[in-house]
Order: structure tokens, then C-alpha cells, then sequence
């Protein structure tokens, strides 16, 4: 009897350290850049100014000329007259203007 509670005992064992081999994994594979992604997305939002040129998800380039809290405005193409409210959340990527 002793030795069949002595393999359990080890077959339990066995199992937690794969959960916690399979749990240390699915952290490292997929949790971890997702969080990292997350922080610079943040970052390059808050750097966000007015003036900034911006890619937006649905791929329309455009310049920021306001920003609210959690909005922008941006103005599309050479016609002065396209200024569409967006969430800032809708950027995917912001190119600065060039210093000269």
C-alpha cells in the first residue's frame, strides 16, 4: 500500500512541475510582449504632439492639430477642410516633424 501512495505522491508532483514549467512558458511566450507592447504603445502616445504625423490603424496618413484627453483631431490630406475626431487609441504610429 505504501508503495502505490509513494508513485501517486510522485505522479502529483510530476504533474505540478510541468503546470508550473507550462504556466512559466506561456508567460514568457505570450503574456510578457503583449505587456511590453502595451508600455510603448502608452509611451508613444503620451509623446503625442500637435504637429505630429500620424498613421492611423485604418491607414490614412494625417496631422494632429488638437488633442484632448483621450481624442484627437487630425487633418487628412492637402485639403485644409478633412478634420476627423479620433480616439488617440486609433494611432499606430507617430513620425515627428523634422528639426531644421
Amino acid at each position: 500500500m505504501s508503495v502505490l501512495l509513494s508513485a501517486s505522491t510522485a505522479a502529483n508532483a510530476s504533474m505540478i512541475i510541468w503546470l508550473v514549467v507550462l504556466f512559466a512558458f506561456m508567460y514568457f511566450a505570450m503574456i510578457r510582449p503583449q505587456q511590453k507592447e502595451a508600455k510603448k504603445k502608452n509611451a508613444m502616445l503620451a509623446e503625442l504632439a500637435v504637429g505630429d504625423t500620424v498613421l492611423t490603424t485604418s491607414g490614412f496618413y494625417g496631422v494632429v492639430i488638437d488633442i484632448d484627453e483621450d481624442t484627437i483631431i487630425v487633418e487628412f490630406g492637402s485639403n485644409k477642410n478633412c478634420r476627423i475626431p479620433m480616439q488617440k487609441a486609433a494611432v499606430s504610429a507617430v513620425e515627428k516633424p523634422d528639426a531644421e
